[in-house]
């Protein structure tokens, strides 16, 4: 009996030891900040590291569970008016007619009274837009708002009862290496999953390096824009995109959008009804072996400052050109879409720390971002601005910057006419933004001639050469 009292004893202590060793070994801690007053649910703190190759550590059944129910089917209806010249021609009339067409998607339910958020791409145009949930049933969405740099849109439905809804994890907590799972809900079908893991994070796609990707091989086709990217924990860490392919369909990696940038994004649009957007004051470039060869430093990760923006919160903290921005609060900077990516959950008047380094020693000073409206640039003697919403409106067009000023002299004779014209082209090349168009004229010199293309205070398109 003595014998046996000694091995359950036993038992018993190796029993707790094993089940403390798993809890320390499976359950970390992560940072999550709730927010008041948003539609916006932020998971506990318990973002955990299910990392291992037992069927146990692998079962993604509870994470696919919660995620599906909460994946639905975005149906986009547009009509468009197309001439028939033929039918005009030879019986006068049928001239005018209209079109329907149907896209299909993917969004993602994020409060329990509806709103969801899907890609910009997938209701671009929309003049109606279904929903249909896991369940069958279907309603029509409101549109609150949208960012097509960030290609996020929000939605609402009024449904009858409490929705299931994705709680938003920290996306700057993700690890490359990490099990992920991509849900949709494609062509009007119950919702699928695949998995795959993390392959890179601050992946840049866009020419103008406003996006911040997530990258997986989680396999993603067309109508699967839109959904979720969840952790094995099924909490939110993107919003599914797009993929790369020659052939339009999934041939190994797939992008997301952050959910810290989704969120900020989001909670702009309940807030202020558009996205407010921060901006460092700084042009230049990421390192890398080449270009740092050719500035002759021995640095070769970071954001190498060759500019600094008048009146900027960069320039009032003595941020200088040559400087190399190495951390911004806690995280790293290796190249621009990190840097991109990080500003881009800020909001104008937010603080951050920037880490810096200067003659070979590391700088730490707080910089307060500005708003993106403010900001100018200046190429060949022409001072040009963001369009505001006004502008936007007058001329129904979405991009663009304005010629505030005009300094060059051989230009200064036209002045009455460009000042106030917005330039929608520059070789060919989006003038989406003041952000845009100086990354284009950073790889321009003053001997280059460059074509413009812009659109005048009557809403008349031309072209000039300069």
């Amino acid at each position: 009996m003595k014998k046996f009292s000694s091995l359950f004893l036993i038992s018993l202590l190796s029993g707790a030891t094993t089940l403390g060793a798993y809890k320390l070994a499976f359950e970390g801690n992560g940072y999550f900040s709730n927010t008041k007053n948003s539609i916006v649910t932020t998971a506990s703190q318990s973002y955990g590291k299910n990392v291992g190759l037992s069927s146990e550590v692998l079962d993604f059944t509870e994470a696919a569970d919660k995620t599906i129910h909460t994946v639905v089917h975005v149906k986009n209806v547009s009509r468009r008016t197309v001439s028939n010249p033929m039918l005009e021609y030879f019986y006068g009339y049928g001239g005018q007619q209209q079109q329907e067409q149907v896209g299909t998607g993917s969004g993602v339910i994020i409060s329990e009274d509806g709103y969801i958020v899907t890609n910009n791409h997938v209701i671009k145009d929309a003049t109606e837009i279904e929903i249909t949930l896991n369940n069958k049933k279907s309603y029509t969405a409101k549109l609150i708002g949208t960012d097509s740099k960030m290609d996020i849109a929000l939605l609402k439905i009024n449904a009858e009862e409490k929705l299931p809804y994705s709680v938003f994890a920290n996306s700057d907590a993700v690890k490359i290496g990490e099990w992920v799972l991509a849900v949709g809900n494609p062509y009007n079908l119950t919702s699928t999953v695949t998995a795959g893991i993390v392959s890179a994070k601050a992946r840049n796609l866009d020419s103008n390096g406003i996006q911040s990707f997530i990258q997986t091989d989680a396999a993603v086709n067309p109508g699967n824009s839109g959904g979720a990217l969840v952790n094995t924990r099924g909490e939110l860490i993107g919003i599914n995109t797009m993929i790369s392919s020659p052939t339009g369909s999934y041939t190994g990696y797939s992008f997301a959008v952050p959910s810290n940038n989704a969120r900020k994004i989001i909670e702009d649009i309940m807030e202020f009804g558009n996205v407010q957007r921060g901006i460092l004051g700084v042009e230049g470039g990421e390192l890398n072996g080449s270009a740092s060869k050719e500035l002759g430093i021995a640095q070769t990760q970071g954001f190498y400052i060759n500019k600094v923006s008048k009146n900027s919160g960069a320039e009032k903290s003595g941020l200088q050109k040559g400087d190399i921005i190495v951390k911004l609060d806690d995280q790293n900077i290796a190249t621009y879409a990190d840097l991109s990516g990080y500003i881009n959950t800020k909001r104008p008047n937010d603080k951050v720390q920037v880490t810096y380094i200067r003659d070979g020693k590391n700088k730490v000073v707080p910089v307060t971002l500005s708003k993106n409206e403010f900001f100018t640039t200046e190429f060949k003697g022409i001072e040009l601005e963001n369009i505001d919403a006004n502008d936007k409106k007058k001329f129904k067009i979405d991009y663009g910057v304005k010629i505030k000023a005009i300094t060059n002299e051989n230009l200064l004779q036209y002045n009455e006419e460009l000042k106030g014209n917005i330039i929608l082209n520059i070789d060919n090349v989006k003038a989406t933004n003041i952000e845009a168009v100086s990354k284009i004229f950073k790889d321009k010199d003053d001997s280059q001639s460059i074509r413009i293309e812009m659109i005048n205070k009557n809403g008349e398109v031309f072209r000039i050469i300069i």
